[in-house]
């Protein structure tokens, strides 16, 4: 394939492009105002929008003040149904949303060929939803950008933190790990457990989160140390579960934002 098709359209998000886009502007709206600095990167969460989208609202209209400074997003999330080691590069050029499509930087791939921990697999992609929701926000808060899309599987954090430093780049590129948190406690024991990892993720104390923190713990905890080396600070933007978005407070699932700069 050449170009990725959107697998969740029409579930996590609108299929119909209005519709779809009225709904991340919404969400962009109801947000807090933009930070005074520019991000060098964001934690932003990926269920569908009923449950996520006010926090990823949060986290993506940090971007409204760089609009057409940043050209370049190098986007990570977790393999929720395809294991294997290291972090995958898809094969196609481009990545379809129903808002047009969003091109594959060139150069990934050369970038990244002589690391023993990065594969060109198309499988972790083609049904994944965790880069594939953060897409139209992107797309809307950005406009037109280039994507490095990597699916992270069973790597450590000093191997995201290679691929990351080779991705680096200037004040032109962004990067943004896809990740939610706990999964299915009730409200009051999921909000103490994100309240711990949030402060783990604002002191930049990788060792603190596990895998049961954050399904995209593997990206999460590599931009964290990337971000030690280079002396980073994190906000916090937003912190909330499906009990605060849809209600229901059972079995609820995390979500936060925070912006590293």
């Amino acid at each position: 394939m050449k170009v990725r098709p959107a697998a969740v359209a029409g579930s996590f998000y609108p299929a119909d492009p209005h519709r779809l886009e009225a709904e991340v502007r919404s969400h962009l709206a109801a947000a807090d105002p933009p930070l005074d600095v520019r991000p060098k990167a964001l934690v932003a969460p990926h269920a569908g929008y009923i449950y996520s989208g006010p926090v990823a609202g949060s986290a993506f209209r940090q971007l409204e003040p760089w609009r057409g400074a940043i050209d370049r997003v190098v986007l990570l999330g977790p393999s929720h149904f395809v294991p294997f080691a290291g972090l995958a590069l898809p094969s196609t050029r481009a990545f379809a949303t129903p808002l047009g499509d969003v091109p594959i930087a060139s150069d990934a791939a050369n970038r990244l060929a002589d690391l023993p921990q990065v594969v060109v697999a198309d499988r972790p992609h083609s049904r994944e939803h965790a880069l594939e929701v953060e897409l139209p926000f992107l797309q809307v808060a950005l406009g037109r950008f280039e994507l490095v899309p990597l699916a992270v599987g069973d790597a450590e954090p000093e191997d995201v933190a290679e691929v990351l430093d080779r991705l680096w780049g200037g004040e032109e590129t962004l990067i943004v790990v896809s990740t939610d948190l706990s999964h299915y406690h009730g409200y009051a024991t999921a909000a103490a457990r994100d309240r711990a990892t949030a402060d783990a993720i604002v002191a930049l104390d990788m060792e603190r989160i596990a895998a049961d923190d954050a399904c995209g713990w593997n990206p999460l905890r590599g931009l964290l140390l990337a971000a030690r080396r280079c002396g980073l600070v994190v906000t916090e933007l937003d912190l909330r579960s499906s009990g605060d978005t849809v209600g229901g407070r059972d079995q609820v699932v995390g979500y936060g934002a925070f912006a590293l700069a």
